[in-house]
């Protein structure tokens, strides 16, 4: 147990090279899917064992936005489907 607990107390959002993961809400699901006139399972797939999807506890089903940091464009936001492993 003693294992488990030090596990939980590392943040790995706090790296900087981790970008932010978001799970959308039903409304923000609908918003994306209907721009970009798309399914959810043709987005590109993210693993449910991913550490970024376990730290925010994403369910096989959900979708992402995830925002990184660009040199170039400033911020970038991606979407993913979580799938199971």
């Amino acid at each position: 147990m003693v294992k488990e607990e030090k596990k939980k107390e590392f943040n790995i959002f706090k790296h900087e090279l981790v970008p932010k993961h978001v799970v959308l809400n039903k409304k923000e699901v609908e918003e994306v899917l209907e721009k970009y006139h798309i399914r959810a399972y043709q987005l590109p797939y993210i693993k449910a064992s991913d550490p970024a999807v376990r730290a925010i506890e994403a369910e096989p089903g959900d979708i992402l936005k995830i925002i990184r940091r660009s040199s170039t464009a400033g911020e970038v936001v991606v979407y993913r489907y979580v799938i199971a492993d």
